[in-house]
């Protein structure tokens, strides 16, 4: 029988992955520009660390984790997201005795067990970042910045940023109240899901999609917030606005994680069906501390690198699948042929993308294969050029052809 992919999941194959290359390039870039560095934690994890670090309320814990018990009969997830792992290495490795801000991001696999749909998939990508140890509005608004300069750089149109403060623990106790309130009437026509987290969390039910309609004139958190998570919030939207972050406040934003407290943001883009958020974040003050280390505030957002890809497919911002090749070396003859073997690592070495036939075909043959790696030259060798000690150097673009030393045709092409 043919094995197929497992559901869910996908092929990037040559002329897609260069593309996927390139958004990642543009990911590390920027973190290096904003002084982020990189993580790389283990794609599993125990499973207690994401039932603490993301919360038990959430349907990523309840119902989309991939758990399975390894041979030392452990409880162990492949990660369904990116920051309680990167959190966990912050206090395994004491990285908060560092005197500065720890400013991480990662960019990897990430599994849930969802219905798969266009931007949806049971093994997906993030590229993500969380800094550790400053309560600074400053460091909100340059988190959300960051997110937002990266799919404005790739060129993604009319991108959105969504804020909403969920306060600290005593101002959601008294929403949460407030909010109970206004559902406890109609908790008989909302989903069997509201209606259990209405008991544990009831903050969730806003995040519910199926009802949403039902709670378009629920009040306020920002109503509910003390004074200092008001000052907060307001401090992050004047730094957004002085940054040159286009943002709309949203009231009922509060993310699909139960850690979140103070800023909570989402960014926005159509061009992937009904599904418009292309990632995320926010404030997690108590998080280090829920999974064992002092406490220390964080910050992180991530952002889905499928969706990335399809928004720059479906808003037709070209990418170029394929890198042109620096040259493609042509032999005819033997003596021509090992010569070529001995040229092409000489070209590598010296930092050129190289390539060559190894079929044995002629000549026309080999000149198609540079034109479909889109080499920029073709160095053609035959045994008589190589008794002088010569080859033939071929401008693809312009045609233009010149004769130089076997020893200079590195020189050359560096010219």
């Amino acid at each position: 029988m043919a094995f197929q992919k497992p559901t869910g999941t996908q092929d990037l194959l040559p002329g897609t992955v260069e593309k996927w290359q390139f958004i990642e390039e543009k990911a590390r870039d920027l973190c290096r520009r904003y002084n982020y560095r990189e993580v790389r934690t283990p794609i599993f994890e125990q499973t207690s660390l994401f039932e603490r670090g993301v919360g038990e309320t959430t349907d990523v814990v309840e119902k989309e984790m991939y758990t399975f018990m390894d041979k030392g009969d452990r409880s162990m997830t492949l990660r369904p997201e990116g920051t309680a792992g990167v959190v966990r290495a912050y206090v395994e490795n004491k990285l908060y005795g560092e005197p500065d801000v720890s400013k991480l991001y990662y960019i990897g696999p990430m599994f849930r067990y969802e219905r798969p749909q266009a931007g949806r998939q049971r093994q997906f990508h993030q590229f993500g970042i969380e800094a550790f140890g400053a309560t600074a509005p400053a460091i909100d608004a340059e988190v959300v910045a960051l997110g937002y300069q990266f799919c404005c750089e790739l060129g993604l149109q009319d991108v959105k940023v969504e804020i909403n403060s969920v306060g600290n623990a005593e101002s959601r106790a008294a929403y949460r109240q407030t909010l109970l309130d206004f559902l406890t009437p109609m908790k008989d026509t909302l989903c069997k899901d509201c209606q259990s987290r209405m008991e544990r969390n009831p903050l969730r039910v806003l995040d519910c999609k199926i009802d949403q309609d039902k709670f378009v004139n629920a009040p306020s958190i920002l109503d509910s917030l003390d004074e200092e998570c008001t000052a907060h919030f307001a401090k992050v939207q004047e730094l957004l606005t002085a940054m040159e972050v286009e943002y709309v406040i949203n009231p009922r934003l509060v993310r699909g994680l139960d850690y979140y407290t103070h800023t909570a943001f989402e960014y926005k883009a159509q061009g992937i069906g009904a599904i418009d958020t292309i990632g995320g974040g926010g404030r997690y003050n108590g998080l280090v501390s829920e999974v064992g280390g002092p406490d220390q505030p964080g910050i992180g957002m991530a952002i889905g690198l499928e969706r990335i890809a399809l928004i720059l497919e479906k808003q037709e911002i070209g990418i170029s699948g394929i890198k042109p090749l620096d040259i493609y070396l042509v032999s005819l003859g033997e003596a021509a042929d090992r010569e070529v073997t001995i040229q092409t690592a000489k070209l590598r070495q010296a930092g050129f993308s190289v390539d060559r036939d190894y079929l044995g075909r002629k000549i026309k043959a080999q000149m198609k294969s540079a034109d479909r790696m889109q080499a920029k030259f073709t160095a053609i060798l035959g045994d008589d050029e190589l008794e002088r000690g010569e080859i033939m150097l071929k401008a693809m673009e312009t045609g233009e052809q010149r004769t130089v030393k076997l020893d200079d045709l590195a020189n050359e092409l560096k010219k």
